[in-house]
């Protein structure tokens, strides 16, 4: 369960669907070749982007095997496998692992807001359940509870709790605990917008939404920083903050709103999140524009589309 391959940015994978409101597999295929061949180390599938509530037990089960299929052992599948009922999370547990999954991502039970004895409880009957490695995902915007700094140095205890996701956007917290935790326990920013920081702070790595759009600039990012290149990294951060804010701001319809702008999937998503208005589409379309045509040179190889949708990003007409 050595989790070196956790690091960097990993991205966080949207669900596409097609004109029907079903599944696209085949797009989704081609976002995670994307993906690998953009030196990512691991892709994460059926979580907060992938719009994991909304997908069926089945569904999920076979956007691992399909990733999984794509990877061919390239890169480490990580399945979204949270609930804020335990026997759910355990049941969508053991379905990745026999789905190939390599490890799991485990959100803090939303909605309920479970006492700190309760999160222990819960992740260790998860860990319990399969023999994959357990990543803990931290975001008490979305579930009203954070996962204690205790409750998480007792799981960490456990070899098979490999990382957190910390999507608290709390920096001084990873100063707080990162001394006390084992050294093969990684901790990756769930928050975009305060990735750099993170990471220069100690953190190994982000898993990422933007990372879908513009993963060779996020690898740039990463590799400026460990290579001792503050001023660099600082640098190609800063290009891409302005759409990681429209990312963040209505997650993750203005995501696939963007990707649809490459020819890369429709911009379809599943009630309650329904697709963008049209002044938050001119907002995506010009940020995408400003980043610069460098950032998409290689799109036309990887889908045919992207060589019209590029050219045309200022029209809206194209979704």
């Amino acid at each position: 369960m050595k989790p070196d391959w956790l690091t960097g940015y990993v991205p966080d994978l949207p669900t596409p669907f097609d004109e029907d409101g079903e599944v696209d597999f085949d797009a989704f295929a081609r976002l995670c070749e994307r993906q690998i061949v953009s030196g990512a180390t691991a892709i994460v599938v059926g979580e907060t982007t992938g719009e994991a509530p909304t997908l069926t037990t089945g569904e999920k089960a076979g956007l691992v095997r399909r990733a999984v299929e794509v990877a061919h052992g390239r890169v480490r599948v990580v399945a979204g496998a949270g609930s804020n009922a335990t026997d759910r999370a355990v049941e969508l547990t053991r379905q990745a692992e026999a789905a190939g999954a390599d490890a799991v991502l485990s959100v803090v039970p939303y909605y309920n807001k479970p006492m700190q004895s309760g999160l222990h409880a819960h992740f260790r009957a998860v860990a319990e359940a399969t023999g994959l490695p357990v990543i803990l995902h931290d975001v008490p915007s979305r579930t009203l509870r954070e996962l204690s700094d205790t409750t998480l140095n007792r799981l960490a205890e456990s070899e098979q709790f490999i990382g957190l996701r910390d999507s608290s956007g709390d920096l001084g917290r990873l100063v707080r605990i990162r001394t006390s935790l084992p050294p093969h326990f990684r901790l990756l920013s769930g928050d975009d917008l305060t990735a750099l920081p993170f990471m220069a702070a100690g953190g190994h790595g982000c898993i990422s939404v933007v990372a879908n759009l513009v993963p060779e600039l996020c690898h740039a990012v990463f590799a400026s920083l460990k290579e001792g290149r503050p001023q660099s990294s600082r640098y190609l951060f800063n290009r891409m903050v302005p759409i990681a804010e429209l990312l963040a701001a209505e997650h993750p319809a203005a995501l696939k709103y963007a990707l649809s702008l490459l020819g890369l999937i429709r911009p379809t998503t599943r009630l309650p999140i329904v697709q963008l208005n049209d002044a938050a589409k001119a907002e995506v379309t010009k940020a995408i524009a400003e980043l610069g045509d460098e950032e998409w040179s290689d799109m036309e190889e990887l889908c045919p589309l992207a060589g019209r949708a590029t050219s045309e990003r200022s029209d809206l007409s194209i979704v």
